[in-house]
């Protein structure tokens, strides 16, 4: 069985072949191509093919890593924001897929109020990661993460906002998190992103 990161770069290579050959001949075995890497994918992540497929042909151009950008907030005590997702009912940092027409500091600045109710203020960026260099579960997209600080201009407590993906909202001590939502961070992403933002003068973490 191809690895996930073969798998990739033969969707690469179909979706560029898409994009850029003009031979019909061509067009038609980048089309399948395509379409047999979706099935493998779909056998790997554990997804419908009929749902990877349609997914791989909506994709168009240069094919790149999706940008999943997470908040880092931490209260006067040092502990961390998190979020309980609708999705699995587990925890995680607040973010999520960034946005044409956004900056990463803008994305994390609303999703933190969006996820929580709670506003805060973008500070610096303190880690970019490769989501395939972590042990996340099987994704179908080459994905990388950047975790942004954040620091609360409002009131700390008790907040949350309704919302139709998470559930709820609470500061957690970072050697006693809740049960995560592996597929969008780790425990130990998670302690270590806190760990950079109570050092000041720590330089971006880049993997």
């Amino acid at each position: 069985m191809p690895t996930l990161a073969q798998l990739r770069e033969l969707q690469a290579i179909a979706q560029e072949g898409l994009t850029y050959s003009r031979d019909p001949f061509d067009l038609t075995r980048f089309a399948r191509l395509r379409d047999l890497t979706a099935e493998l994918l779909a056998e790997q992540t554990g997804q419908a093919p009929a749902t990877v497929t349609g997914l791989l042909r909506a994709e168009e151009g240069y094919l790149t890593p999706k940008v999943d950008v997470r908040a880092v907030v931490l209260n006067a005590a040092g502990e961390v924001l998190l979020t309980r997702e609708r999705s699995d009912g587990a925890w995680s940092l607040p973010g999520g897929w960034a946005d044409p027409g956004e900056s990463p500091t803008q994305i994390a600045v609303r999703e933190v109020f969006e996820e929580t109710g709670r506003t805060v203020r973008a500070a610096r960026l303190l880690a970019v990661m490769d989501k395939a260099q972590h042990p996340h579960p099987p994704d179908l997209w080459a994905v990388y993460k950047l975790f942004v600080q954040c620091d609360l201009t409002g009131a700390g407590g008790a907040a949350h906002a309704e919302n139709l993906e998470t559930l709820d909202s609470a500061f957690f001590p970072v050697d006693a998190l809740p049960p995560l939502s592996l597929p969008r961070n780790l425990p130990d992403q998670v302690r270590r992103v806190v760990a950079l933002a109570r050092d000041p003068h720590s330089a971006v973490s880049c993997d």
